[in-house]
């Protein structure tokens, strides 16, 4: 399998490095300009009657043409009614992405200087949230399948699948060819049983072949 053409391109889509992203974003015309292509890359179209036709006001408004209602390009998004600079959130992005396990509430304060945990947990959860698209295409091609436990450290009684502290995660990785990944789904189930997998593996992916090796 190939690498989807679809896929965003580092470097046209979005940065590649510390420097590009220092360079895309400095100021908050740029972040603006950035979300703006993202959201309304073949024209605007009003949030809230449809309409295709508006003009831009000093204040960086969009005027719709049909409803009159001035339209922010954050509206509706998870920077909606933010009083900190777009270039935090960003930056904030860019920590969470960049980090091996998605980051912490605890490095995101630290990192960005944030006055409150609360806040950085805040916005670590909404960046989560918005990852997650409900009609996310079913993954294709080579796919590999695990599970794995996590959770605190055991005290007592039984060990294993069965520990109170641990939570089964399964993972699903498309695998490109020669090298490389592609996208991952995770979700947590009660049981490694056949039932909790099959129903995992059928609702994410494409097509489903298994094979099975001769025995010796």
């Amino acid at each position: 399998m190939t690498k989807n053409e679809n896929y965003p391109i580092g470097g046209k889509d979005y940065p590649r490095t510390l420097q590009e992203f220092d360079d895309w974003f400095s100021t908050e015309e740029k972040c603006l300009e950035f979300l703006k292509r993202l959201r309304w890359n073949e024209g605007f179209l009003c949030p809230e009657c449809g309409n295709n036709t508006g003009w831009q006001k000093k204040s960086g408004l969009i005027r719709c043409g049909n409803c009159r209602n001035d339209i922010s390009v954050i509206h509706g998004t998870i920077f909606h009614k933010t009083r900190k600079p777009l270039k935090i959130w960003f930056q904030a992005m860019w920590y969470v992405t960049s980090q091996k396990f998605g980051g912490s509430a605890l490095g995101l304060q630290r990192i960005l200087g944030l006055g409150s945990y609360r806040t950085a947990w805040s916005w670590l959860h909404k960046m989560r949230h918005a990852m997650v698209r409900p009609d996310r295409e079913l993954l294709t091609g080579v796919v590999e399948i695990d599970e794995t436990m996590i959770g605190g450290e055991h005290h007592g009684g039984k060990r294993g699948r069965g520990s109170e502290n641990k939570y089964i995660i399964v993972i699903a990785v498309e695998i490109f060819e020669p090298k490389g990944f592609g996208r991952v789904r995770m979700k947590q189930i009660e049981s490694a049983d056949s039932e909790n997998l099959q129903s995992f593996i059928t609702r994410l992916i494409h097509k489903l072949f298994i094979t099975k090796k001769n025995s010796p």
